[in-house]
């Protein structure tokens, strides 16, 4: 896994986002945001897990574990698909934790050089978060997991 450090002060705002737009996921377990952001801090786009456009996302399915992860696009794929130009050397701020294998490669592919989440200590996700870590160490990609510590908006 990568070093775990203190947030900067853009970090903390993008971060901030990605926790609010997680919030309007429907996933009653899990609500993840993500937020794309161009090298001169101008946000590219943003997502968050949920079923595609046109699937009907009810109680039912959502609960239901096996169906959901059938179902489910996660919110760093739906922030690579609703943007609406090239990500190529952009950051991806993930919350509240960083991308699945899955993401990662996906993250990789679209030439993203940084991501920037919250340290997580899950063991459900332990294994899947040592392969992304690998995944992006390899690909050349930063990878800065960040401490919560002492959090606010007020503080920004």
């Amino acid at each position: 896994m990568s070093e775990i450090l203190p947030a900067s002060h853009w970090d903390r705002r993008y971060l901030l986002l990605a926790r609010h737009i997680a919030a309007w996921s429907r996933d009653p377990s899990t609500k993840v945001g993500a937020v794309i952001v161009g090298e001169r801090k101008q946000i590219i786009s943003l997502g968050f897990n949920g079923l595609p456009q046109g699937v009907v996302d009810s109680e039912d399915r959502l609960v239901d574990r096996d169906t959901k992860y059938k179902l489910i696009v996660h919110a760093e794929m739906n922030a690579l698909a609703f943007a609406e130009r090239r990500v190529e050397g952009s950051t991806l701020y993930t919350w509240p934790f960083m991308p699945c294998a899955r993401c990662a490669g996906i993250v990789i592919q679209h030439g993203i050089k940084r991501i920037v989440a919250p340290f997580e200590d899950n063991p459900r996700w332990n294994d899947d978060f040592q392969t992304s870590s690998m995944m992006f160490k390899e690909a050349g990609v930063d990878l800065r997991l960040v401490t919560l510590d002492n959090w606010s908006v007020e503080d920004l």
